[in-house]
């Protein structure tokens, strides 16, 4: 058979294939089940398989490689323009052997499982947060109807109502009191498994080296770090520069340019948006740090400087953007040599790389 490279349009059941031969014209199409897929392989001789980056793309990318096939994921919104007329799915199995063709798009690594793993552990606390504050919300707007105020934030705010239903005289009517305790209760146990949630991930990050380097940067915590590592596998050798690795989070400016003139306008926002949020929150803790620490008039070191002189002639959004560009950059610096934070000669090398445009 001279057939090298198998594009798979991946389902959960039906798998459709379009097998090109050396000259990337289709000779075969199937249209296979799961257990016909994974049967598939293994008397052919393919050299490439393509597919889509979407669900199980990266347990299907495993299993070829074990396979000794290599595996080629590309970005689904790069993809969908080259299908043509009607979307079906051989001609989504067609459109993956035209992107493949194209140097332009950069495919994505394959996942191990741990980084996986450790990708589901911050979605399951992600998850969790969010209903924990569903509920926060729901308990906060009952009170507020039956004309309790409830202070802001979140441990405050629980505090408060746990008070009001213990209160034997409080306003809050029989008929809700006792669902009212079972929302409290849900928001006790969902906080504790946050927590057991988060002392896994601290011990996960004691044995990754990758994790302690980046733990050293300023406005890089445990989550950041860890979810940093899942997201890269603790390597950047696959990004070009620092700039591809800050445009990988969406935290590089869109651009508009023709001819001479060139406009850099809002962060593109690509990319992993969970990451981009949680470098986003650690610059703003990097200026807050260093607005507290210039009024207590102590010395600054470059990054913070750098980022009040950013807030002084933009505002605190953009600052927290352009800090939020800087750290990514600094992570890549330290991921790729290896080093921490601390080496003042190579952070001063690599804020003077690093030039972030803030749009006026």
């Amino acid at each position: 058979m001279n057939a090298t490279t198998v594009a798979v349009d991946l389902a959960k059941s039906v798998f459709q294939l379009a097998v090109a031969d050396g000259e990337w014209r289709v000779i075969e199409s199937h249209r296979l089940t799961r257990s016909q897929f994974e049967r598939w392989f293994q008397n052919r001789d393919v050299t490439l398989v393509i597919m889509e980056a979407c669900g199980s793309a990266h347990h299907w990318g495993r299993l070829l490689n074990g396979l000794g096939i290599q595996v080629k994921l590309l970005p689904a919104s790069y993809v969908r323009a080259y299908v043509k007329r009607n979307k079906t799915d051989a001609a989504d199995a067609m459109a993956l052997l035209e992107a493949a063709r194209c140097a332009e798009i950069i495919p994505v690594r394959v996942k191990s499982v741990e980084q996986q793993a450790m990708q589901g552990l911050h979605r399951t606390r992600s998850l969790w947060m969010g209903a924990r504050t569903s509920r926060i919300n729901a308990l906060s707007g009952f009170c507020r109807e039956f004309g309790l105020a409830i202070p802001q934030g979140a441990r405050t705010g629980i505090e408060a109502i746990s008070r009001t239903l213990a209160d034997p005289q409080t306003p809050i009517p029989a008929m809700i009191h006792r669902a009212m305790n079972f929302l409290v209760e849900e928001i006790r146990l969902l906080e504790l498994r946050i927590t057991q949630l988060e002392r896994e991930l601290a011990e996960l990050a004691k044995h990754s080296p990758a994790c302690t380097t980046l733990l050293s940067i300023p406005g890089i915590g445990l989550l950041t770090a860890t979810a940093m590592v899942a997201a890269t596998g603790g390597s950047v050798s696959h990004f070009k520069d620092a700039r591809h690795f800050a445009s990988w989070f969406g935290l590089t400016p869109r651009e508009f340019s023709s001819g001479g003139s060139r406009v850099l306008g809002r962060i593109s926002k690509k990319g992993d948006r969970y990451l981009r949020m949680l470098l986003t929150h650690g610059a703003r803790a990097v200026l807050r740090a260093a607005s507290v620490a210039r009024q207590a008039g102590k010395t600054l070191d470059g990054l913070r400087s750098w980022g009040l002189a950013v807030q002084a002639r933009a505002n605190h959004n953009k600052a927290a953007c352009a800090v939020a560009n800087k750290l990514a950059r600094i992570c890549y610096a330290t991921l790729r040599d290896g080093e921490p934070y601390a080496s003042s000669k190579r952070l001063a090398h690599t804020l003077n790389r690093s030039e972030f445009a803030i749009a006026a």
